[in-house]
């Protein structure tokens, strides 16, 4: 990779119309698309298909990259709910409703465009430098914190129970004052819901610790097999990605678990040097690697997510801190590999 890849014309028309196309479909049936585009291109990797470079031509490329497609959706529903354009009946601040389709209107489109365009440029700089993290993660991550500034939502919004950690407001349904947004300067709005609750909690069925710690463990552990028997670092987390259809269709408590099963699979690879490598030891390495990454997702949405108005998908921060922590075990010599995460040369 270059920095001369951030003017290609091409890749930026793709980026724009990745991130266009998040925006008329919704970030997360865009993002579900990407799931099922890696499965299709892992098992042609697996099967020794040239169809392969699907997953990184198309999944992770410049159409469908989530931090082309996913965050140019999660930017433009920022976007079209300061615009009131919104009314999509979501429990919490319209902008968080990652799920609604946008449609066909111009500006709404523009603004996936352009936030796919910044996730592209976010992808390319890291991955030219070697930058010690997932680049398609940190894309997302530092997206959804641009489309926050941008569009004058607060970073991290009000406190208003005992610290940002605290859910309780949550579990006893307290609601927001009225008026309390117009009043306190932070510049929150109800986002076209009459009444928000004081605490919005990423996902309302998997924010408690030890639920979280308990799925983290184990898709951390699936994914870790699936890699060692197959070799394929990412054909777990298309799964956990398609599996969201179910989410996105209304079944209730499906859990979003992309984040442990990536670096559950990678940590799992990086620890073992392949997948020739001890399936024990691969198995425990990313099952506690799958669960370090589950709770700091849980850790980022208490903070950045629950009380503010966007979507700052706690997902992706955790893949960042996942990959990042493998980099660190490569560099200090406890594991032989760092996988798929650059590295910065070392």
């Amino acid at each position: 990779m270059a920095l001369s890849e951030l003017w290609a014309v091409e890749m930026l028309i793709a980026a724009f119309a990745g991130g266009a196309f998040g925006a008329a479909l919704g970030a997360l049936p865009a993002f579900i698309f990407t799931g099922f585009l890696v499965i299709a291109g892992e098992t042609a990797v697996v099967a020794n298909a040239e169809a392969g470079s699907i997953t990184g031509s198309v999944a992770f490329g410049e159409p469908f990259s989530p931090a082309i497609s996913f965050a140019g959706g999660a930017a433009a529903a920022a976007y079209a709910a300061k615009r009131g354009y919104m009314d999509s009946g979501f429990d919490y601040h319209n902008a968080k409703d990652i799920a609604f389709a946008l449609g066909t209107k111009p500006d709404v489109l523009a603004v996936g465009g352009l936030f796919g365009i910044l996730g592209y440029w976010i992808t390319i700089a890291s991955q030219t430098y070697n930058l010690p993290w997932d680049p398609i993660a940190m894309g997302v991550t530092l997206s959804a914190l641009a489309h926050r500034v941008a569009f004058g939502y607060p970073l991290v919004g009000k406190i208003r129970g005992d610290g940002p950690l605290d859910m309780s407001p949550f579990e006893r349904e307290e609601i927001r004052v009225g008026g309390e947004a117009a009043a306190d300067g932070d510049g929150e709005t109800d986002g076209g819901t009459a009444s928000r609750l004081a605490v919005e909690p990423w996902l309302p069925h998997q924010y408690k610790w030890a639920n979280v710690a308990a799925v983290s463990l184990v898709v951390g552990l699936l994914g870790a097999f699936i890699a060692m028997e197959t070799g394929s670092i990412f054909l777990a987390f298309g799964i956990s990605a398609a599996s969201l259809v179910f989410l996105n269709l209304g079944v209730e408590r499906i859990p979003v678990t992309h984040h442990m099963s990536l670096i559950g699979s990678a940590g799992a690879l990086a620890a073992v040097g392949g997948p020739d490598g001890s399936l024990l030891v691969g198995l425990i390495a990313g099952g506690v690697l799958g669960l370090i990454s589950g709770l700091f997702g849980e850790l980022f949405q208490r903070v950045f997510y629950s009380h503010s108005d966007t979507h700052w998908d706690p997902p992706a921060a955790a893949i960042v801190f996942g990959s990042f922590l493998i980099v660190i075990l490569y560099i200090i010599g406890v594991f032989p590999s760092a996988s798929y995460v650059p590295t910065l040369g070392f």
